[in-house]
């Protein structure tokens, strides 16, 4: 590979073998050993982490540097660019709330946000907590938010300054600005007021990070002194909290990728046992929200693959309860939805494109809110007052930029209240948005959603980035992205596959890219890039492919699997050593992925279908392209070890030259660095790598 020249020695990790045995079936892993066994206590405290582990992915670091050198130039470009189209000053339109309206800003040259709130009728701007005067002197500073007692006098904020994830709350006087002397460690950040503003409930994570008890603390009160409100003693599951529109209600929300369960505290009664809504039942489904006396329930209860809404009494909110209200459609997705005193709204996918629907509760009327573009991303924010007729909801296309809407749901008024600036200047017509739809093997077609200049040609000579997720459920929007315009002013084609393991063509398209049909995300994959090339929209050996965390997993997949089609591989935090993580249940995140991926400690069928597509176990001897693997070191969701023995292992055992490289973010956790110019730093050197590997330095 010519592109990649003059480079030094690459680090090569030591072999000390570790052996396992399961199902009497032994491996050995030469590199198990990068795995802190302190790992729980490092991600609080990064400057314990083992020397020589600390030396090799030092080594890395150095190498990937020299590797790039001949980017640098290039990444200082890409990064002028990007930070040229972001409205460095830049500020939300604040959201109603009582006698104020609330919102966030950023200053010229500012990192972080700043929360501010301004009189409801108009008035001068109170900055209620400044985020880059929190951060100053931490190499790493995320914010959870800011939560406003009901009364609007105290707001409970939080920071994570290790990206551990763990956070640390704090209660701030919000007329002067001052902090009380009631901290919080440990937490999942934010929490739920008591309506009376004297305590809150909040989520502590325990040392293995998971969300496993709620506390009340009551304000002026130790920590310590903070009474247990539920504790969920399966460790397969998740659990927050959260507080109704109205204030009567705490919600505690406990799930998996699956399986939902409920449980209500009354506001008149804190100290009260929570109240159970519906049992776990394995594979059932529901989220609630309070509307005045009753319950709406989005369920995909009695086979309602796609999800219907029920409804039942506030006082007897049991599954005996629950009466249909909006049916169940097939291929119609209901992915979230809302209640206010005179309207029910949900937000719904119909063939891949969302749509906001508006139900007059009274006399049942429906009307919904769409657009008419090829793709494009809808989001709804709805309000923070139960009794409105305003709702607010965003929309952008690949070629438009986000525009945010108040809507009026009794006259159907939109009232645009601001438009994204691209200060550098952005000419959408300039460019094309399309949606191709890419056949699978099994004679599924696979949406793919596009974005290049007009003058682009389109005989095969582009050069393509193509990204993708195919996990969990999760959609990945056609919205605007700002940062990909740097690729498609160098020629690119800008493409998203919008595989199976999401949903963006409904639950089933999600369910047929999990579990023991995951091989469908990655052939998936790649039979949107043969598509595209077959289209003439790009060529074998010219399409990057772009994912992170479970789409570094496809990236780490498709590698193993078709090597030859690609011109290299961007892989972000990437979870690439599945048997071992999902076999491993002291890890912050193996017992609640089980439902996603399989448990191969009790299943031998997982273990054999999960060790057949794991990227680590199937690392054998090709010819890679050139790979960059990102890793951070405190990430508690894709530990670091996972890219370093991936990337070791890659190295060890590919027949071509190309580089495989690892950059090690030693101060920062899954999402990277955390101000929102540092973190364009880190996709300068990704856009750099892409264009390098492509052949367009």
């Amino acid at each position: 590979m010519t592109i990649f020249k003059n480079l030094p020695d690459a680090p090569r990790a030591q072999k000390r073998p570790t052996e396992d045995v399961r199902h009497g079936i032994a491996r050995t892993d030469n590199y198990a050993w990068l795995r802190a066994d302190n790992w729980q206590a490092m991600f609080k405290d990064p400057s314990i982490l083992d020397d020589d582990i600390r030396r090799h992915l030092e080594a890395e670091n150095a190498y990937m540097k020299a590797a790039m050198a001949d980017t640098e130039e290039l990444q200082k470009v890409l990064f002028a660019e990007m930070r040229g189209r972001i409205k460095e000053d830049d500020s939300s339109v604040p959201v109603p709330d009582g006698p104020y309206a609330y919102g966030t800003f950023f200053v010229t040259g500012g990192e972080q946000p700043r929360y501010f709130r301004v009189p409801r009728g108009g008035g001068e701007r109170d900055v209620l907590l400044d985020g880059d005067k929190e951060a100053d002197g931490k190499a790493y500073f995320k914010l959870a938010g800011l939560d406003h007692s009901t009364d609007h006098a105290l707001g409970i904020w939080g920071y994570d300054d290790k990206g551990s994830e763990y956070f640390t709350l704090k209660v701030r006087d919000l007329s002067t600005g001052e902090d009380l002397a009631d901290v919080i460690e440990n937490s999942g950040g934010g929490g739920a007021w008591a309506p009376d503003g004297k305590s809150f409930l909040y989520t502590e994570l325990d040392d293995n990070h998971r969300p496993s008890k709620i506390f009340h603390h009551i304000l002026g009160t130790p920590q310590s002194d903070d009474r247990l409100v539920y504790e969920e003693t399966d460790p397969g599951f998740f659990m927050g909290v959260g507080a109704s529109l109205l204030d009567d209600f705490i919600f505690i929300d406990i799930h998996d990728h699956e399986t939902s369960e409920y449980r209500l505290l009354s506001t008149s009664n804190l100290t009260a046992e929570p109240q159970l809504v519906a049992a776990r039942e394995t594979g059932i489904e529901y989220t609630m929200c309070e509307g005045g006396d009753v319950f709406y329930i989005l369920t995909n209860a009695d086979g309602a693959k796609d999800f219907k809404i029920m409804e039942a009494p506030v006082t007897a909110p049991g599954r005996d309860n629950w009466r249909e209200v909006v049916v169940h459609k097939p291929g119609r997705l209901i992915l979230s939805h809302a209640a206010y005193a005179r309207h029910l709204i949900w937000l719904e996918r119909n063939d891949g494109l969302p749509q906001i629907i508006i139900r007059d509760r009274k006399t049942g009327e429906e009307h919904a809110i769409a657009f008419a573009e090829e793709a494009y991303s809808l989001g709804l924010q709805g309000a923070a007052e139960y009794d409105t007729d305003v709702i607010r909801f965003s929309y952008s296309s690949m070629t438009t930029p986000g525009q945010l809407y108040d809507y009026n749901m009794v006259t159907r008024e939109r009232t645009l209240l601001k438009t994204q600036e691209v200060p550098s200047g952005h000419n959408p017509d300039d460019y094309v948005t399309r949606r191709v739809m890419a056949p699978a093997g099994d004679g599924e077609l696979v949406p793919v959603s596009l974005l290049y200049r007009k003058d682009t040609p389109l005989d095969g000579s582009a050069p393509c980035l193509l990204y993708g997720y195919g996990a969990y459920g999760i959609s990945i929007p056609a919205s605007f992205n700002t940062n990909c315009l740097s690729l498609a002013d160098r020629g690119f084609v800008y493409a998203i596959a919008h595989i199976r393991g999401g949903k963006d063509k409904g639950f089933a398209w999600y369910e047929n890219g999990k579990m023991m049909n995951k091989q469908n995300t990655f052939s998936d994959f790649i039979a949107a890039a043969d598509h595209l090339v077959a289209e003439g929209f790009t060529r074998y050996g010219k399409i990057i492919a772009q994912g992170g965390s479970a789409g570094g997993m496809l990236m780490g997949a498709v590698a193993n699997m078709a090597p030859e089609k690609f011109g290299g591989f961007v892989a972000a935090v990437p979870f690439v050593d599945v048997l071992n993580t999902m076999l491993d249940d002291t890890l912050p995140l193996t017992p609640p992925e089980w439902p996603e991926w399989g448990n191969p400690i009790t299943s031998r069928e997982a273990y054999d279908y999960i060790i057949a597509y794991s990227p680590y176990d199937n690392v054998v001897g090709l010819p890679y392209p050139p790979i960059l693997a990102l890793a951070g070191l405190t990430d508690p969701r894709v530990t670091y070890w996972e890219p370093a023995k991936w990337v070791a292992l890659l190295r060890e055992k590919t027949t071509g030259e190309a580089p495989i490289l690892l950059k090690t973010n030693m101060g920062a956790g899954h999402g990277g660095a955390s101000g929102r110019f540092q973190r364009l730093e880190e996709i300068a050197l990704e856009y750099a790598f892409a264009i390098k590997a492509a052949g367009k330095l």
